[in-house]
């Protein structure tokens, strides 16, 4: 049994740590997925400036990738529709409206320059063997900028999750900028679809944000939306519209969809119905408004980590410098070793250094000679002339040598340095050189990526408030059955869904529930009502009701201050029965005695306002020593009948101030 815990868990924890790493959570260092940078590898290794068929692409990648050809055709379909590193042709389907990309044999793609700007340098890139050790795939990608809030990104793995959302190209390079100079930066997000966002409660990426399609109300009678939440296609908003309409949320005529290149969904409303009493319903019923959690976590270092938007954009304005300096100095190498080449050739050639070879015999004896010829310019070559130079030069054509251009190697040679000037002029500043990088990105993307989604505050529609009262509560006292389903007995007011309603039975016990759409609750229902928390606070109920032992009237009055929704509570003793329930203070009780021999009153009137406000399980104050007949509830504050002064002085009642 050990063994197999042992098991388990191992097996377990490598397939955990399998899908957070190499699945579900997108790396920091790059801002991909391992598939996404398996698909950019691919299209870098294949690009010949032509269109790939997408089968073609995703069949070359299947080197790199082991989970079949439907996750790689997925993932590259919603990469390209990120408009940034994938160029398309054919239909790529449409994250507007929902629609699904054709086949993968009839769309067309390759990379685009930007890709190879900001991901692509072999010399810089560590490399892993592939699953089957065939080929090299790309450990990360020395990316230049944040990608996961350019791109966004959403995964669940095990025991965690990922929600990263897209931020406008331009403004993280700015932000990227803002980092370098040591000033305060804010990234907001901006989502494809447009729309407003309200961002107070983003919290740098570790909130939520609330987000609202946009609505053109310039016509009272129709609502026109031209932007549409993130997540939120046209055709699942429409589908939630109607929804809503159905149930009664939104008054909704008609519904149409003209939506081409740019969002365009109509809707009429009916008769009666202005665009000015539909809005907040749309905004509160449907996919109108979207809140949005948001939780950054990424891989770092090889193990999953929450960070900030703020921290992101400055890790990687510092990672852009070191990508920046080693990439120039692997230039400045480069230049180097131009230099010393063109400077070998120019003196190989000029100083005729090749005829001194035409009697040497051997190999060896050659390769001696030449190198013996640029003793005299030392000072010129300034570095040691390896057996590999003068392999180089000797492997030079007859040709080239006849027709060589001296003027034109030392132009080029004046460029070589003039470039290596320059690159060791950036090496003393990299910060400097990161900020002028990145305003030439910003120059040439600008354009290109325009904010679409608008930052604006606004309070959120409560549903409860913007749910009409227009569904009818109706009870039958013949069934006992309550609610908006009943089709019998009588209506006793209108509801909304989210409402709840305060019931006190016959047997003198109450409750508060939400609306019922069909529920058994007495035959005997002696109130009903709204049962707004604060209201039914501040509201006083006088009940009378008959003691189960002697039959003598009692009159309580309390407030209703503390409750748990559904459950039941006794407002007056157990076995006791309710005669009469108010909440009217402006009225008295008249109440009604059995009759006995030599009995002198019969009946006396109350006023309510009399009695003191108790707690609710408190017991009433006795009206009389004698049995009750019945009760009624009469206007004012008088009296009727019988000594009521007598029996008010008799039942040791204190009146009120």
């Amino acid at each position: 049994m050990a063994y197999v815990n042992t098991l388990f868990n191992k097996n377990f924890l490598e397939y955990a740590s399998y899908v957070i790493k190499d699945r579900a959570i997108p790396d920091l260092e790059d801002g991909l997925k391992p598939v996404q940078r398996r698909i950019l590898h691919t299209l870098l290794q294949i690009d010949d400036g032509k269109f790939h068929k997408v089968a073609n692409v995703v069949g070359e990648c299947m080197k790199y990738h082991p989970h079949g050809d439907a996750s790689i055709y997925a993932a590259l379909v919603a990469l390209a529709n990120k408009d940034l590193f994938i160029d398309k042709q054919g239909n790529f389907g449409n994250v507007l409206t929902g629609d699904e990309a054709s086949a993968a044999r009839y769309i067309e793609c390759r990379i685009l320059p930007f890709a190879r700007t900001v991901l692509h340098n072999p010399e810089l890139t560590e490399y892993t063997p592939s699953y089957d050790g065939r080929n090299k795939e790309p450990v990360v990608f020395p990316a230049k900028l944040p990608l996961v809030l350019v791109l966004g990104a959403e995964g669940i793995a095990v025991g965690m999750s990922t929600r990263v959302m897209p931020h406008n190209l331009v403004e993280v390079m700015k932000a990227m900028q803002a980092a370098l100079r040591g000033e305060e930066l804010e990234l907001y997000p901006d989502f494809p679809g447009g729309g407003l966002a309200d961002v107070r409660e983003y919290n740098d990426g570790q909130g939520k944000v609330l987000v609202r399609a946009k609505l053109d109300t310039s016509d009272p009678k129709r609502i026109v939306i031209r932007e549409i939440p993130f997540g939120t296609t046209t055709e699942s908003l429409i589908a939630s519209i109607e929804s809503a309409a159905k149930r009664g949320k939104v008054k909704v005529q008609q519904i149409n969809d003209y939506t081409s290149e740019e969002i365009e969904i109509e809707i009429k409303l009916p008769r009666g119905v202005y665009a000015r009493d539909v809005v907040d319903a749309l905004y509160a019923f449907t996919d109108c408004e979207v809140a949005i959690n948001v939780n950054l976590l990424v891989i770092h270092e090889n193990n999953p980590v929450q960070m900030s938007v703020s921290e992101v954009a400055r890790y990687h304005a510092g990672r852009l410098v070191e990508i920046l300096r080693k990439e120039l100095e692997l230039e400045e190498r480069q230049l180097k070793d131009r230099l010393h080449a063109r400077t070998l050739e120019r003196i190989f050639i000029e100083e005729r250094l090749y005829k001194r070879i035409e009697e040497e015999e051997t190999q060896e004896a050659v390769v001696e000679t030449v190198k013996a010829g640029f003793v005299p310019y030392a000072k010129e070559i300034k570095r040691e002339v390896t057996d590999e130079d003068v392999e180089r030069l000797l492997k030079i054509p007859i040709r080239r040598i006849s027709r060589y251009d001296i003027n034109k190697a030392r132009k080029e040679m004046e460029e070589i340095k003039a470039r290596l000037k320059e690159v060791r002029g950036h090496l003393t500043d990299v910060p400097t050189y990161a900020i002028g990088f990145l305003d030439e990105l910003v120059t040439q993307e600008g354009p290109k990526h325009e904010r679409r989604t608008e930052i604006t505050s606004f309070q959120r529609i409560d549903a409860r408030e913007a749910a009409g009262r227009n569904l009818p509560l109706r009870y039958d006292g013949e069934s006992g059955y309550l609610g908006t389903g009943v089709s019998g007995g009588k209506e006793l007011f209108k509801v909304s869904e989210f409402d709840r309603i305060l019931v006190m039975r016959a047997g003198g016990t109450y409750s508060v529930i939400p609306v019922p759409e069909k529920l058994f609750v007495d035959k005997g229902l002696l109130s009903c009502g709204l049962a707004d928390r604060d209201a039914l606070a501040e509201r006083v109920f006088t009940i009378v009701y008959r003691d189960p032992e002697t039959g003598y009237p009692y009159i309580k009055r309390t407030r209703i201050e503390q409750y748990i929704t559904g459950r039941s509570y006794e407002i007056v003793p157990t076995g006791a029965t309710v005669l009469t329930v108010t909440t009217r203070e402006d009225v008295a009780v008249k109440v009604s005695y059995k009759k006995t021999p030599r009995m002198q009153v019969t009946e006396e009137t109350f006023p309510v306002g009399d009695f003191l406000i108790k707690g609710a399980q408190a017991r009433g104050t006795r009206l009389a020593p004698k049995q009750v007949r019945n009760v009624r509830v009469i206007k004012g504050n008088g009296s009727s009948g019988g000594s009521g002064s007598n029996g008010r002085a008799r039942n040791g009642r204190t009146r009120k101030g």
